[in-house]
């Protein structure tokens, strides 16, 4: 249990942050304006005016002009960079890339362009997860004048299915570091995350035969079908046995016409495992097992059925499936 979480200032700042950013739009794309562009001073920042502050009581005792030039100097200097600052982001513009899916414990890259209209630079631009908390969290750009750049985020999906994106900020403390300029962004956008894969699986289920045919062919240990004969000119890759051909320096290519009369199916009640995500696991292992042999397959799962077939479009159709599951 989080300690924290329990104090009642941490809790009452969650509930006030969680309040605040769902008032906030949901857009792919945002402009930054005043009215989305927020500005405080940083340590280094309270730590110069607590410096001016001494330095000018110090003038206004001692009678010293130095004294004087040298507080409004900087004072001068850090009102000067509070404008830059807050100028740095006013008037960017970012866009999110629709983000592909991705498997549950692997990091899933957000890519934002940032635009930029102005004749000049903006430098020091950093975006991040909102709510990440790992130091390396920032990816940091210069924006070219007129010209756009594009940024990658990560984040890490914690469970399977359809997630949104998360809050994500951009920041910069250009150009003297005493002023911190910042927005917050909630994009529209969803991730689709699929199962995380066994590691190890078990080899592939054996093919049922097809309706109004014998078998005559089963699956052998390795999850292949068995039924092969001598290669022929013409035949795909994909189809040659390289396991045997390694072994008799003969190569042999699967039988696709005894194979087809098999059907593998991927059943959810085959996967033998107690937990239903250990199951969707050792099917999405399953799926790109037979997708890298090359083999239709269809998929069954509780309330619905994939019709068996091969190819990208397919894969992401059954993976698809187990992430909605």
């Amino acid at each position: 249990m989080n300690l924290a979480a329990l104090h009642p200032f941490a809790l009452a700042r969650r509930r006030f942050r969680q309040w605040w950013q769902a008032r906030l739009p949901l857009a792919d794309t945002l402009v930054l304006t005043q009215r989305n562009v927020y500005i405080l001073p940083t340590r280094p920042g309270f730590m110069l005016a607590a410096t001016l502050l001494v330095l000018l009581v110090g003038s206004i005792n001692y009678q010293l002009n130095l004294g004087y030039l040298l507080t409004f100097l900087l004072a001068g200097s850090a009102v000067a960079g509070m404008y830059v600052c807050h100028a740095t982001l006013r008037g960017l513009s970012l866009a999110l890339t629709q983000p592909p899916p991705q498997f549950a414990g692997a990091s899933a890259n957000l890519s934002v362009v940032l635009g930029n209209a102005r004749p000049s630079v903006r430098h020091g631009i950093g975006l991040a997860v909102l709510d990440a908390i790992h130091a390396d969290r920032w990816s940091w750009t210069d924006v070219p004048a007129q010209g756009s750049c594009t940024v990658q985020v990560a984040f890490r999906p914690d469970r399977r299915g359809l997630h949104r994106v998360p809050p994500l900020t951009a920041e910069t403390r250009f150009p003297l570091g005493t002023f911190r300029v910042w927005t917050v962004w909630r994009p529209a956008a969803q991730v689709l995350v699929y199962p995380q894969p066994e590691a190890n699986p078990p080899p592939l289920p054996p093919g049922e035969p097809r309706s109004g045919g014998a078998a005559v062919a089963r699956a052998n240990s390795s999850g292949e079908f068995e039924g092969v004969r001598g290669y022929r000119r013409g035949d795909p890759l994909k189809l040659v046995v390289w396991k045997k051909a390694a072994k008799s320096d003969e190569l042999v290519s699967r039988d696709t016409m005894q194979a087809q009369k098999l059907e593998l199916w991927l059943d959810f009640g085959q996967a033998e495992l107690p937990e239903r995500e250990a199951r969707l696991s050792r099917l999405a292992a399953w799926v790109l097992q037979a997708d890298k042999l090359g083999q239709d397959y269809g998929l069954r799962l509780p309330g619905m059925q994939v019709a068996p077939g091969n190819g990208e479009a397919h894969k992401r159709r059954c993976l698809e499936a187990l992430a909605l599951c």
